[in-house]
């Protein structure tokens, strides 16, 4: 079930109405329920695998926490140690194979293709599950929380499998803490009026981004990026420019809505983003952008690998770990390896030139206060980001080549076939430009708490126009069009 569908439109106010209809001891149950049919719409085979998940470390935080009560101290981080690479290998495991074994075969296959060693290895018909990424470690930071003591172990094994399948983050996030949502499910939720208002205004502009900006912008990057080499130029760098916004706008579409969604009854998931393209380097960037994945691989890898505790070549060398784990996150393909790669490059690469870059403003007195200044940063951290993107979008390592090397080649600077028409063209140029000043405004003025606290007129005004544009400017194909990130 897709949020940008009629399905969710009337499966959000029905789950909602008889969530707050219900006693409060029972809900837990009915959103349980709720969240596994929305899963089980994609696949209901999905469903025994969130299901082990849930169980697998379930019952390792149980017996974690009875490790800590019954075990000597001299035995304890022992048997401790055990039950968290249990947790971690079945579902690691699980997820190897669904997501990965067909990448390896693939590349084993190459291997003996290419020194003649005989057969190939046959692929396996693997579907996958939709969101076995963010569910499996959302699951699997529960378990080391229980470890470090960060969290309570729950014993209640329905809140437990609530917090890792609850519906409106399920699929792409944001990947909660069990600190922040675990704990909410037992809080009596009360309907609030502001909560509905605010949590609504958040799924429009969701909706909006989506279905207005998104997906119109996907018609041209489809169009280029799927045969790039009928292409050079103008072409490939407006695509990649489209492209740039379009994964922005997708993915923070469906954080807002997911957000808004949880709010709507009363919960509180953390910000998945924080207007990104304003960063002004790498690192700053990965403050912004996917915020809950970006501190999951802070907490859960980056920091038990050493993080900044040890020496300089061997945080240098976690900073690319780190990455490069995250670009084979986000796919089985060399693509996201060497996306991640080149991300991990960039932060290494400021780390490094940090003492030279200190030296020349000192010594050139450069105001690093200045707007001046801090455009340049954000035009060559937007420059970088946008370039390294072409990794993650193009279908195949030789397409991504291709783009990277005709990309400014010299041409008629004419679009050719775009597969926008000329209106729309212009106003997918608009829309950029539109959420551009938007995001300049909300640098210090948050728009969604100064509309909502407007007088009834304006508020339905804008509401109003915000249904209208949607309906009227989104794209809508015969099917609804997927979020980019449930492929991974």
């Amino acid at each position: 079930m897709l949020f940008n569908s009629l399905e969710f439109l009337l499966f959000l106010p029905l789950v909602t109405i008889i969530y707050f209809s219900l006693p409060s001891k029972y809900r837990w149950f009915w959103l349980l329920l709720s969240s596994y049919y929305f899963y089980m719409c994609w696949n209901p085979k999905y469903a025994i695998l969130i299901f082990t998940s849930t169980v697998i470390t379930y019952l390792s935080g149980i017996t974690i926490d009875r490790i800590n009560k019954s075990t000597s101290i001299n035995q304890k981080v022992k048997y401790k140690n055990w039950c968290v690479a249990f947790s971690f290998s079945i579902n690691l495991l699980i997820l190897v194979y669904f997501k990965y074994f067909n990448f390896f075969i693939e590349n084993i296959n190459a291997v003996v293709l290419k020194y003649d060693f005989g057969e190939t290895l046959p692929f396996v018909d693997i579907l996958l599950p939709v969101g076995i990424s963010f569910y499996t470690f959302q699951a699997l930071s529960y378990t080391l929380d229980v470890y470090r003591g960060d969290t309570e172990t729950e014993y209640h094994f329905g809140r437990y499998a609530l917090f890792v399948s609850f519906f409106p983050q399920l699929v792409a996030g944001p990947i909660e803490r069990s600190s922040n949502l675990l704990s909410q499910f037992k809080l009596k939720q009360k309907f609030s009026f502001n909560n509905l208002s605010f949590g609504a205004f958040l799924i429009l502009r969701g909706l909006f981004k989506k279905v207005v900006i998104a997906d119109r912008l996907a018609i041209l990057v489809n169009t280029i990026y799927n045969n790039p080499t009928n292409h050079e130029g103008l072409p490939l760098i407006v695509a990649t420019l489209f492209f740039t916004f379009q994964i922005y706008c997708d993915f923070s579409a469906y954080s807002d809505i997911a957000i808004g969604t949880a709010k709507i009854m009363g919960f509180d998931l953390m910000q998945n983003f924080n207007k990104p393209y304003f960063a002004q380097n790498v690192t700053e960037f990965w403050r912004k952008w996917h915020i809950s994945l970006s501190t999951w691989f802070k907490d859960y890898l980056y920091i038990p690998l050493g993080g900044n505790r040890v020496s300089s070549f061997k945080r240098l060398r976690n900073i690319f770990i780190v990455f490069i784990v995250s670009g084979l996150w986000h796919g089985a393909s060399w693509n996201f390896i060497i996306w991640g790669g080149l991300h991990g490059i960039g932060l290494i690469f400021e780390q490094l030139s940090k003492p030279l870059k200190q030296f020349i403003n000192l010594k050139l007195n450069i105001k690093t206060n200045g707007y001046s200044y801090k455009l340049f940063h954000i035009i060559v951290t937007f420059s970088f980001v946008s370039l390294a993107w072409v990794f993650f979008r193009a279908n195949t390592l030789t397409d991504a080549v291709y783009i990277l090397q005709h990309m400014f080649t010299i041409n008629s600077f004419e679009l050719l076939d775009t597969g926008l028409s000329d209106f729309d063209l212009g106003f997918s140029f608009f829309l950029i430009m539109f959420l551009i000043t938007v995001q300049i405004i909300e640098r210090k003025n948050n728009l969604t708490e100064i509309i909502l606290k407007e007088n009834i007129i304006p508020r339905w005004i804008t509401v109003v126009t915000l249904v209208l544009i949607i309906i009227f400017w989104g794209f809508y194909p015969v099917e609804p069009s997927q979020f980019i990130y449930f492929q991974f």
